[in-house]
């Protein structure tokens, strides 16, 4: 990824995160990070499952509120928060990519169209597994 104006994106990560999410941490994963993750379970740390309903839902790039991913597809929301759980990250699948606003970079790290770093594809045997921070995802959408 190239250099912008603000490490790999135009701006710093949205003020008020969902779920708690960190600002701090957020713009350093999001913006100047290009391996690392937020520990493994902080998203169950966070207000996430508690402000959660089980019902299909829309994560926005916690930079640019473009969204990114919806979940859950093809499997239930148990499912969904299960093999999360499981791996310590928000786990989607390939259906559950909004390709429009997302890639994934040859050496498997997964980032928005705009720069924000997301995570990282581990495919398991069921196919493609997109590991997200939540912080990278926790932002709100926006007209941009």
């Amino acid at each position: 990824m190239s250099e912008k104006a603000h490490g790999t994106s135009e701006k710093p990560v949205q003020g008020n995160l969902k779920w708690n999410c960190s600002q701090d941490t957020a713009d350093q994963i999001c913006n100047f990070n290009r391996h690392y993750a937020e520990y493994a379970g902080y998203w169950d740390s966070t207000t996430f499952l508690k402000d959660t309903n089980g019902e299909l839902m829309t994560f926005y790039d916690s930079v640019t509120g473009k969204p990114l991913f919806q979940a859950p597809v093809g499997r239930s929301w148990a499912d969904f928060v299960a093999e999360s759980r499981s791996h310590g990250w928000p786990s989607f699948r390939d259906e559950e990519v909004i390709w429009e606003n997302v890639r994934c970079l040859p050496d498997g790290e997964a980032v928005s169209i705009t720069g924000t770093h997301l995570g990282h594809n581990l495919p398991d045997g069921s196919g493609n597994r997109y590991c997200i921070n939540l912080v990278s995802v926790a932002g709100s959408p926006t007209s941009e």
